[in-house]
């Protein structure tokens, strides 16, 4: 199993250095062909007349397209001498960022994308919103925060709760692991089911080894909030990947990871690769 098509996600005037590297790493080791695209939504007037309206709409669009273009420069600067075969897509749309994303996204194996954090928020005419995404893409979706331009595969996590979104996130995060070679299954749970749990992450280590992957098999109790406690062991260590399912909730956009909340997919320290 492997990725031969990756989506890589680059971001008008944002910072697309770590995404890139990123993807040409994956593209290096699993031989694949990488598609870079960009997009955004443009200034749109709430009514059509006026010139001076009009003339804002033309230049936000001229913009857009300029920045676009800058785009794709970088994408080809950065990767054209590394991957033996890369494509192009873009648009200016009227639909969401997740929704073209999701829809481009038959083409690939994974999307590489950078955590929407800041203003990126809020801008929803130029940022992705990454739990959007990957809940209407179909395929997993590794998230790179600022600041890291390499994935490491020392400390590979998998965040396991019993899900049917957890199981499918294992299945599409068997490449990296076995680059890995090595994956420690963990869950936090409450005392009273610390057993349950820790007799289901057996059973997933025990399924990643018939793949050939070594795996540790880890159920921690904690009470209080199991999310913060997932966090800090986390970070004590070292995490450079967690693997979770991702799972949505309309009411007022609220999102789940697989029991990790979105605070964590927030925090700067180490990559997510999500499935839904």
């Amino acid at each position: 199993m492997s990725y031969k098509t990756i989506l890589v996600h680059l971001e008008l005037n944002g910072d697309n250095e770590g995404v890139l590297n990123i993807a040409g790493q994956l593209a290096e080791r699993f031989g694949s062909r990488v598609v870079g695209i960009a997009a955004a939504q443009p200034f749109m007037p709430l009514y059509e007349e006026g010139a001076m309206v009009m003339d804002v709409a033309l230049r936000d669009r001229a913009e857009l397209e300029k920045e676009l273009d800058e785009c794709h420069l970088l994408f080809r600067k950065a990767l054209a001498s590394r991957v033996k075969e890369i494509a192009w897509r873009s648009a200016i749309t009227v639909q969401s960022l997740a929704d073209y994303i999701a829809d481009e996204a038959r083409c690939a194996d994974l999307i590489v994308t950078g955590k929407d954090i800041g203003a990126a928020l809020f801008d929803t005419s130029r940022r992705v919103n990454v739990g959007d995404l990957a809940f209407r893409a179909g395929r997993p979706v590794l998230i790179v925060p600022q600041g890291i331009t390499h994935l490491a595969l020392q400390q590979v996590f998998l965040g396991w709760k019993d899900t049917r979104e957890a199981r499918r996130a294992a299945v599409d995060a068997l490449p990296l692991f076995h680059a890995a070679g090595h994956v420690t299954v963990l869950e936090v749970t409450a005392d009273k089911a610390q057993a349950e749990a820790a007799s289901q992450v057996r059973d997933v280590a025990r399924w990643l080894e018939q793949h050939k992957i070594a795996a540790t098999p880890l159920a921690v109790a904690a009470t209080g909030n199991q999310a913060g406690h997932l966090h800090a062991e986390l970070l004590n260590h070292k995490c450079d990947l967690l693997v979770a399912g991702a799972f949505g909730h309309n009411r007022m956009g609220e999102w789940a990871f697989g029991g990790v909340t979105q605070d964590i997919l927030l925090d700067p320290d180490f990559c997510v690769l999500l499935s839904h």
